[in-house]
Formats: structure tokens, C-alpha cells, sequence
């Protein structure tokens, strides 16, 4: 396991071990993963690069307009991410050793738009070879790698019977896009989570045990503004914003009140939002109570507290204010490996920055303890307490 010194100031610690999980990881899928495997109805709308008489090339993908690729041009260590992310998990564990990294939950990577079509089916479909093929690759490193299961929940019934073919396929945790019909426009008004319909589903993710992950990316369309800024108004505002919507939707609603062994994270977009996203579902909670339906035994930050976690990689103002949302208990760490907005492989050097200031038992939970519970890892004995 892994050997991490502790900050000089820590008390009473000279060197100090931690159990470290990176609870947010991605993998590379083969070029022709979907292509491959994926029912032959659906292959001729998989999501395609195509290059027009200039030269140009274009994403197309079913249901959006088509995008321009640019070639970039990438040097050092953004050359070196752009070609990791792994499909051996030998080299996968050679690249964390170089990060500290003890396990991993894994992500897909092209694998987040497979729920760009508007079509429930396929969506499902692409779902389905995702799981096929992930927990195929990662079988023998289960102490090592949590790859999560990917369902589409347009379709309950057919959500309903991935999740249980997940659980016996041996997954410890179920991806679900943070809005019901992902990054697909909308032909008519969209549904969130909150409604009655997916009561089914939550029955089937508490019955089997398995925590829900919310990953960015997966709700309106990431690539919306174009032009100045566009860049950064896609990463702040279309992708890691929309992870407030299902929080809000699930302790707001009832649903955690009716499934209180119904678990939830949100992968990749950071904690600093949470401390005001809580505070303003209470103050709503309150102030708006003649219009608040169904009133509930708990606020929406009591169910937060109860039922939900979040992950983040370098996020300074989610550790001063996680005394708003739960603490310590209530998040998870990770690398983003290989993203370019992740800490991979310079991640000793984030987490002294961020959190070189907390009490080792904080530090603890933290890094690995929380994500082990959540994920199943088996943690060494000299490394459990807390």
C-alpha cells in the first residue's frame, strides 16, 4: 500500500500512512469498442467523426448539430494525459503508483456521451456493451478497480433489468446520467428525477446495495457556447453546474425519505457549490412552505447529510465551508486520471495544498476510507482507523 508523509505540522506524525482511493478515474475504450460489439441495429447511428470535402473533420452524433474537431496541438504533459487512461490495468497500476493512488472507481470516458441519442433503446444499447466490456477488463483487480456499471433511466423498465444483470455481473456501483435523459435534446419537456416515475428504479438500485453516481457531462449538452469564452462557459456552467439539479430533485422530493438505503455521489464537480446549494434548498424549504410538496420529516440538507456524498480533486472552497454539507464523512477524493483538469500525477502536491491543514482523521476518510465503505475496497488493517 501506500507510503504518504504527513504534513510537519501534523501532531504527533512523522510519517503517516493513508489507504488512498481515487474515487474518480476514466479509461480509454478501444476506438471501435461500441462499433464492435453493439447490437447491428443500432451501429449505423453510433456517435462518428466525419470529414467533409475541405478536410475538415466534424463529431456527429445522433440527434445534435454536427461540431468542428479541431487538431490540437499538445506538448509535454498534455501530450502524456492525452495518451493515458489505460486499458491494461497493469499500466494503470504503474501510472497511480506514480500518483500514490492505492484503488480506483472507473469511469467511461468516450463512453459519457452514450447518452447523446434521444432514443431510450439506444442509449440502453450503448449502456449495455460498456458494461460488458468494463467489467470483463477489470475481473481479478476488484480490490484495485471499481469500474460502475452505466444505465440509462429513460427507459425504467429496461433501467430496472440493467441494474439487476449489473449486480449479478458483479458491480458495486450504477452510473446514471444527472439528468434521466442525458445529454439527448429534448422533444418535449424534459423529466428529472424527483417525478414518480423512476420509483421503480430506486427500488432496484437500494434493493442491490449499489451507490448512484451523478457524472458531469452527462446532462445538457457540454459543448453549447461557442465563441469567446465558450471554453469555460462548457466547463463551468453546462458541465460541472448541472450536478446541482439531481442533488436538489432527490432530497427535495421524498425520494430518500421513501429509499433510506438509496446512496448518491456526484463524480467531478467539485464541493464548493454544495455548502450554498443546501442552504438555499432549506431556505426554499422555508420560505417558500405554503408552495413546498410533500412536506417531509428532514430538510434537503438532512437528507444530504443522511444519504449523499460528492467527489472533487482540487477544491479549496469546498474544504473551508464542508462543515455546511457534513464534513469529512461526506467526501471523496480523486485524481481524474487522465483529464486535464485532474491532479494526475501531481496529486501529492494538490492534497497538501488543500488539505495539509486537516486533522489526519479528516485527511483519512477523505483519501480512501469514505470511498472504501461506499465501494467495497478492502482496506489493510494498519490503515482502517479512522
Amino acid at each position: 500500500m501506500t507510503t504518504t508523509a504527513a504534513p510537519a505540522s501534523a501532531p504527533g506524525a512523522i510519517e503517516q500512512r493513508y489507504f488512498i482511493v481515487s474515487a474518480d478515474c476514466h479509461v480509454a475504450e478501444p476506438p471501435d469498442l461500441w462499433e464492435t460489439r453493439i447490437d447491428g441495429r443500432f451501429r449505423s447511428r453510433l456517435p462518428r467523426i466525419e470529414v467533409d470535402a475541405s478536410g475538415q473533420k466534424w463529431s456527429v452524433v445522433e440527434g445534435h448539430r454536427p461540431v468542428r474537431v479541431r487538431d490540437l496541438k499538445l506538448e509535454g504533459e498534455d501530450l502524456e494525459r492525452s495518451k493515458a487512461g489505460s486499458r491494461d490495468p497493469e499500466e494503470r497500476l504503474r501510472d497511480h503508483a506514480r500518483d500514490g493512488i492505492d484503488a480506483e472507481v472507473i469511469y467511461p470516458n468516450r463512453g459519457l456521451a452514450m447518452w447523446a441519442s434521444p432514443d431510450p433503446l439506444m442509449q440502453a444499447a450503448m449502456c449495455r456493451v460498456w458494461n460488458d466490456w468494463a467489467i470483463e477488463l477489470f475481473r481479478g483487480y476488484e480490490q484495485r478497480m471499481a469500474p460502475v456499471a452505466a444505465v440509462a433511466p429513460a427507459d425504467v423498465e429496461g433501467a430496472v433489468a440493467e441494474v439487476q444483470r449489473a449486480a449479478k455481473l458483479g458491480y458495486r456501483g450504477v452510473f446514471l446520467p444527472v439528468q434521466p435523459l442525458g445529454t439527448a435534446p429534448p422533444t418535449e419537456r424534459r423529466p428529472g428525477y424527483h417525478l414518480p416515475q423512476f420509483e421503480p428504479l430506486w427500488t432496484a438500485i437500494e434493493e442491490t446495495g449499489m451507490p448512484i453516481s451523478f457524472h458531469v457531462g452527462t446532462g445538457k449538452d457540454p459543448r453549447t457556447a461557442s465563441g469567446n469564452g465558450g471554453a469555460v462557459i462548457n466547463y463551468v456552467v453546462h458541465a460541472l453546474s448541472t450536478a446541482i439539479e439531481p442533488v436538489v430533485q432527490l432530497c427535495a422530493s421524498g425520494v430518500l425519505e421513501r429509499h433510506p438505503r438509496l446512496r448518491f455521489v456526484t463524480v467531478e464537480a467539485g464541493i464548493g457549490w454544495l455548502a450554498w446549494t443546501l442552504w438555499a434548498a432549506d431556505e426554499g424549504y422555508h420560505k417558500h412552505h405554503w408552495a413546498v410538496s410533500p412536506r417531509l420529516p428532514l430538510l434537503p440538507s438532512e437528507y444530504f447529510k443522511r444519504q449523499g456524498w460528492a467527489t472533487f480533486g482540487d477544491d479549496p472552497m469546498g474544504i473551508d465551508t464542508m462543515a455546511y454539507f457534513g464534513g469529512a464523512e461526506k467526501i471523496l477524493w480523486g485524481n481524474d486520471y487522465p483529464h486535464h483538469e485532474g491532479t494526475w500525477p501531481h496529486s501529492a502536491e494538490v492534497i497538501e495544498r488543500t488539505m495539509g491543514h486537516l486533522p489526519i482523521v479528516d485527511r483519512r476518510k477523505v483519501l480512501g476510507l469514505n470511498a472504501a465503505k461506499l465501494y467495497g475496497f478492502n482496506v489493510p488493517p494498519e490503515l482502517q482507523s479512522a
